[in-house]
């Protein structure tokens, strides 16, 4: 048996509508919003009373899908320490390819985002950045400009 294809990515946020307004205005769009909850949502994560919204967000190429997902119950649990760094192990960052990345800078910072280094060039291939989005997640810009 192959595997197919990766599905999505997920990120638990304390604030799902402000989430997906910092990821639409990165130019995902939400492919759909539902509530989860009930016995099969136990047996999936693991976890028991299961509540959480969930929205589901698109790269426009339609190959891309980030799962947005706000826990009712049980609350979400904070990291530690709460913005880790870079090498921390586990889930490094979530990577987008954007054809300016100083507008989307810009553009990101008005809904929260903050730069973790600065925009680096990559021997005149890329503009590279890591940034903290929704709920402290790394994420990464890069622009091919060669």
């Amino acid at each position: 048996m192959a595997l197919q294809r990766m599905d999505n990515v997920a990120v638990v946020v304390d604030d799902l509508d402000a989430a997906v307004a910092f990821f639409t205005e990165l130019g995902m769009e939400v492919d759909g919003r539902a509530s989860i909850e009930g016995l099969f949502a136990d047996q999936t994560v693991g976890l028991d009373g299961v509540r959480s919204d969930i929205a589901m967000m698109a790269t426009p190429d339609g190959h891309g899908r980030l799962e947005l997902t706000k826990y009712h119950h049980p609350a979400a649990m904070a990291a530690q320490p709460p913005a880790p760094p870079p090498n921390t192990l586990g889930l490094h960052r979530v990577m987008f390819a954007v054809d300016d990345i100083d507008d989307t800078l810009a553009r990101l910072r008005a809904h929260g985002a903050e730069l973790l280094g600065e925009v680096a060039e990559y021997e005149g291939i890329y503009r590279l950045c890591y940034l903290r989005g929704p709920a402290g997640i790394i994420v990464a810009l890069a622009e091919q400009i060669g």
